[in-house]
């Protein structure tokens, strides 16, 4: 999906407006996340010490984050030296071009994809497409949302908004189906239809979960068996990569495929789990011609650069912290206007593309921390949210808010004057109705949808005194 030309804040509002007042699809949504928790729960149980598992995933994307430079060289090495070919992108425009430039030296006619969140990122199928080269979603989430020419709406369940009778229309429609509904015969009307596509493809381009440096391989993890063809059938292989996917090991998987699993879906161990280390070798059956690995940054390294928010790179894209999210689950994927959503994509995003444009998505969060203590790597995600305000004020101040603030900060460092504003609060709030909802209403934002909460009769402070006096 090409971004909008609309400012990110004001298409956010406005998206985010029309979600939140669809109340059906808000309620299908939540419905569908409402197991997530009680399933993951029963796959944490399988762990010895989960948190403990917490920690070393954590302190081993820490080792693979500090040391990229050496890491990712390793990687190179070892890949290349068994035929594999790697193409560094220091952002979308190098890695479309490189990928374009393989399709036109190579005479690509058609191609298959696996889910790939980087080719989302630098809106490569579009690229593709204006070139003139076939290009087929092959992960069903992913070709449903092809078909509907919309971004996929969460990065790991691409069509989790969509009902099941909607699918079907939409396959009616675009490829001829009979309606139906059910699921099994919605998802063979794909494979039948793919089928062709996977035997017919010069080219599949695919992503990749990690990337093992001391062997040189990719590792992909999926539930369908459709990167699997993407990646063996046709005659040449290419994975764009996020340089931040980096594991030291490959013993380092015994961790991270069952904690991936665990975070994305609370299953116990994904469908499949394959590793790819180059090209088809001299007595082997199947696999492609060439096999090229596009490593690319797209400014991650200006993330690398932050020591405080460093962490968010350890990502492993598990979708853990958007099915645990509030906002998420109102506003839905969409509304977020870029490729990761959610509190992750909240996090990195003004770090990808400007932090001025994008800071309005930090704001996008209720600072519950559920995103923080779902996360199986440990990335302090609310804390970043707070950073990225902090430095998005700090970087270009708002004089209203700095002022609002600087009042704040003055009357919460004179208790008298603070408890003064305590005392008076009830009486603002039995004024409050004569401007309620009106462009005079300070807390209008709120107001417009919902009710101001009753106040105590008594605060905190009263009730405790009252209670000592009491006990005397």
């Amino acid at each position: 999906m090409s971004e909008s030309a609309i400012d990110p804040k004001t298409q956010f509002h406005a998206d985010a407006d029309v979600t939140t007042a669809d109340t059906d699809r808000r309620a299908f949504v939540r419905k569908a996340l409402g197991g997530y928790k009680t399933t993951r729960a029963k796959t944490e149980s399988a762990f010895t010490d989960w948190e403990q598992a917490r920690e070393a995933a954590s302190a081993i994307k820490y080792e693979g984050v500090n040391h990229l430079d050496t890491i990712l060289t390793q990687f190179e090495t070892n890949f290349t030296a068994r035929g594999g070919k790697v193409f560094w992108a220091s952002n979308s425009q190098e890695a479309r071009d490189y990928i374009l430039g393989l399709c036109a030296e190579k005479g690509v006619k058609s191609i298959v994809k696996s889910k790939a969140m980087t080719s989302e990122e630098i809106h490569l199928n579009a690229a593709l497409e204006e070139k003139g080269y076939g290009v087929i979603e092959s992960d069903l989430g992913e070709f449903i949302q092809q078909l509907k020419k919309e971004a996929p709406y969460h990065f790991v369940f691409p069509c989790m908004h969509l009902k099941r009778e909607e699918i079907s229309a939409l396959f009616e429609k675009e490829i001829g189906s009979a309606k139906t509904d059910s699921p099994e015969e919605l998802t063979m009307i794909a494979r039948r239809f793919m089928r062709r596509h996977y035997l017919e493809a010069d080219m599949g381009i695919s992503g990749a979960n990690f990337i093992i440096a001391d062997t040189g391989m990719i590792s992909i993890t999926e539930n369908e068996g459709n990167a699997r063809l993407t990646c063996a059938h046709p005659r040449i292989h290419v994975a764009l990569v996020g340089i931040e996917k980096v594991l030291p090991r490959l013993a380092d998987l015994a961790l991270f495929l069952p904690m991936l699993a665990t975070g994305g879906t609370g299953q116990n161990m994904t469908c499949y789990n394959s590793m790819y280390a180059g090209p088809r070798q001299e007595g082997e059956s199947d696999g492609p011609e060439e096999f090229h690995v596009v490593l690319l940054d797209n400014h991650r390294t200006r993330l690398l650069a932050d020591p405080e928010q460093r962490d968010a790179l350890h990502c492993i894209r598990c979708g853990a912290c958007l099915n645990v999210c509030p906002i998420f689950k109102n506003i839905g994927g969409h509304a977020y206007g870029t490729t990761y959503q959610g509190p992750i994509g909240s996090v990195i995003t003004p770090h990808f593309k400007g932090l001025q444009d994008w800071k309005h998505l930090s704001g996008a969060s209720s600072l519950c921390g559920a995103c923080t203590e779902a996360c199986p790597v440990k990335i302090d995600i609310h804390h970043h949210l707070l950073h990225n305000r902090r430095n998005a004020m700090k970087q270009k101040p708002v004089w209203w808010e700095k002022l609002l603030w600087q009042g704040f900060a003055w009357m919460m460092n004179r208790p008298r004057l603070y408890s003064l504003a305590i005392r008076i609060a009830p009486w603002m709030q039995k004024l409050h109705p004569i401007v309620f909802g009106s462009v005079l209403d300070p807390a209008r934002g709120w107001t417009q949808t919902r009710d101001l909460p009753e106040m105590e009769p008594q605060s905190f402070s009263a009730w405790m005194k009252a209670r000592k006096e009491g006990r005397k």
